[in-house]
């Protein structure tokens, strides 16, 4: 028997602010077809790159100030500070405490690394919104960052790209966006794994849409929608994690939106998947457009770890403070691109001793 119940916080919380950052470096899957003669062909055109002093933790940091700046509060307010990813640049020592320590957050709050594959980002948010409507602390910081690997020549290296997003959440009264709810649904269901002391991870190919991907978003999308008495007409955008363009257009029609409606956050066509970040970052980008009075879906999905989907509404405060800090477009605009020879050296696939 199957316990769906949407969860929400004991006293309206909200986004009070966000940030994002994208590394300015990019290669084209044209230029990474060119080195291994094939693929480089469909929609996801190219992908953001990490540069040589760019990890996890940079990435955060950036992200971090960014909301920061949104949010018109102290980082010494913050009472927690939670970083998912897979790509962690300590295997033994926490990237919340470097960021934390970074901020000037430090030392009253409370610290730790998520790792939930590509929804690592938005288990931090379920617990920010946790700590806070629960009451323990007023403002709590969540992020979602990667700078992730593929094997090359694999499939994986078209797509897996480097970048990052963070929230704030509040109380409802300072809020961007309100959380109305959320639900997620899990199952072990290892599509995507990396054991330990590999560098590259390794997926099951075919195995990871209609079982892992598909099974899981559609399963968390619908069940909010069913318990708040929401359709997808109810909703202006809906975000779906983009590990290409392809399954979060499918994916969305499945649940009844249209293209219009998954357009401003879909990113992964421009900056390939970002993991971590994926979900939470094309919340960032629409967070950029969205109007007050526009309610948004996401739902994030991590292999192995099920998905989390989540409602919010836009307040009138967004007008006044979403300029506080650069977009996910000026990011974007910031290119410079690079072969694969730099891009090689860059995310360290030459191992020399």
């Amino acid at each position: 028997m199957t316990n769906k119940q949407v969860m929400q916080p004991q006293q309206p919380v909200g986004i009070i602010g966000y940030g994002s950052y994208i590394p300015m470096y990019r290669i084209t899957n044209a230029e990474i077809a060119r080195v291994w003669q094939g693929g480089g062909k469909g929609p996801v055109k190219e992908k953001a790159v990490a540069g040589l002093d760019e990890d996890t933790v940079t990435i955060s940091i950036e992200a971090a100030r960014n909301a920061v700046e949104r949010a018109d509060i102290a980082p010494s307010e913050l009472r927690a500070i939670w970083v998912g990813s897979e790509s962690p640049p300590y295997a033994v020592k926490p990237s919340s405490t470097i960021v934390a320590e970074a901020l000037g957050a430090t030392p009253y709050l409370l610290a730790a690394d998520f790792e939930f594959a590509c929804k690592a980002g938005t288990e931090a948010l379920q617990a920010a919104i946790g700590l806070v409507g629960s009451g323990m602390g007023t403002y709590a910081m969540a992020i979602g960052a990667d700078t992730a690997q593929g094997r090359p020549s694999d499939a994986l290296e078209y797509t897996a790209a480097s970048g990052g997003t963070a929230f704030i959440v509040g109380p409802a009264n300072e809020a961007l966006a309100i959380c109305l709810g959320s639900l997620s649904y899990v199952t072990d269901t290892p599509d995507f794994w990396r054991r330990a002391y590999n560098h590259y991870p390794s997926h099951g190919g075919r195995f990871t849409g209609e079982p892992a991907y598909f099974h899981h978003i559609q399963s968390a999308g619908m069940g909010l929608m069913e318990e708040l008495g929401l359709r997808a007409e109810d909703f202006t955008y809906a975000i779906f994690h983009q590990p290409n363009v392809k399954f979060p257009q499918r994916v969305a029609k499945r649940l009844g939106f249209t293209s219009e409606q998954i357009e401003p956050g879909l990113l992964s066509g421009v900056i390939g998947n970002t993991y971590a970040g994926a979900a939470i970052m094309g919340l960032s980008a629409t967070l950029d457009i969205a109007k007050p009075g526009d309610r948004i879906l996401m739902v994030s999905f991590g292999s192995g770890a099920g998905s989390d989907a989540f409602a919010w509404e836009v307040t009138e405060a967004i007008e006044n403070r979403r300029d506080n800090a650069p977009s996910i477009a000026d990011y974007i605009r910031r290119r410079v691109e690079i072969d694969y020879a730099l891009y090689a050296r860059y995310r360290h696939k030459l191992l020399v001793k």
